[in-house]
């Protein structure tokens, strides 16, 4: 359903896409996992037929997003980093307003708000001004604003970022189903567990190339089995331990954002690594936290691919949205209904 070979992007020195590939077959998901700044945001405009690449092509349902940008739009669902609604209209106006840009008549706009008001849960606060909803609320409206069209293709740029974990869960529910009915969808996300939970296959994208992709199932398997995670008192001697660990099992990985050290267990037992690396830390005085062996997670596999978290890196200006003013937001969703180009 979508289909991406050879994608580049750069802005002067910067190469925001190396040449990526990757496709998205239908009625799945496909996670795209990287930190901030690896060129996932730059791809999603590509595909929303928000930029041009410089050189590459794009296809959505068979459709090239450079050669007919309109028709490719007419398939297309978008809901970006941020709430792109408009808080003096209410929710139901919004919706219809949308529905008007996709060039619905004004009753079949009405019936699509309606419809998606109540697949969303959001029938009771559909007549309320958007500016007295939560922040989960105006989420759920922006994505509800990119269901109008009814698209074949749902293109979501970290769609749950800053929702607390109910609505996160009510939204995982609500995407489980539009994949039930078909429907192929696109997610960059930063929480990990989301992609485990749902994605079909993941894309880890880094720097601009993709640096792996599978199942997550295959992705943890291709970890090496168990992990003995340790977290050490003192952060400061943590680069110093890892070096320690390294001749026990596999190379310790660090992630610096919660202080841990992982030792992947590989070909060895995990009883004796854990029982190795408690030992060493105990014979060089070193003071523990937290000491455990688990199974590995796409935290561990991320952290093995590219050295570092989700989190690490800063945004760039070109991989990443600022938070929108009025005047962008209306632009934005004037765009992912396809009346400006």
């Amino acid at each position: 359903m979508i289909e991406v070979s050879g994608i580049t992007k750069s802005y002067g020195a910067t190469k925001a896409l190396a040449g990526v590939d990757l496709t998205v077959e239908r009625g799945t998901v496909l996670g795209l996992l990287g930190p901030n700044g690896a060129g996932k945001t730059t791809l999603v405009r590509i595909l929303a037929t928000l930029l041009k690449p410089d050189s590459g092509t794009a296809r959505i349902d068979g459709i090239d997003v450079l050669a007919e940008p309109q028709r490719a739009r007419e398939l297309i669902g978008l809901a970006g980093q941020y709430a792109a609604v408009d808080e003096l209209l209410t929710g139901r106006e919004n919706l219809e307003m949308v529905g008007r840009l996709y060039g619905l008549p004004r009753h079949e706009a009405r019936k699509r708000a309606a419809e998606v008001l109540e697949r969303l849960t959001l029938t009771d606060a559909g007549n309320r001004a958007v500016r007295t909803y939560s922040g989960g609320m105006r989420r759920r409206l922006d994505l509800g604003a990119s269901l109008v069209g009814r698209p074949s293709v749902l293109i979501l740029d970290e769609p749950t970022t800053g929702l607390d974990p109910r609505t996160r869960s009510e939204l995982w529910d609500f995407l489980h189903d539009l994949v039930h009915q078909g429907t192929t969808v696109l997610l960059t996300t930063q929480y990990l567990d989301e992609a485990d939970i749902l994605a079909d296959r993941i894309v880890v994208i880094d720097r601009g190339s993709v640096i792996a992709e599978g199942a997550p199932d295959e992705l943890k398997q291709r970890q090496g089995g168990d992990v003995v995670d340790l977290k050490v008192s003192d952060p400061s001697v943590i680069p110093t331990d890892a070096e320690m660990l390294s001749g026990i099992a596999g190379r310790p990985q660090i992630d610096s954002r919660s202080g841990r050290i992982l030792v992947p267990v590989g070909g060895e037992r995990g009883v004796d690594v854990l029982t190795a690396v408690a030992r060493k830390m105990t014979d060089n005085n070193i003071a523990l936290d937290d000491l455990a062996i688990h199974r590995p997670s796409l935290d561990d596999v991320f952290l093995a691919l590219t050295g570092h978290t989700t989190a690490t890196e800063t945004d760039t200006t070109h991989d990443g949205d600022a938070p929108p003013g009025a005047a962008n937001r209306r632009s934005r969703r004037a765009q992912r209904a396809g009346a400006v180009s």
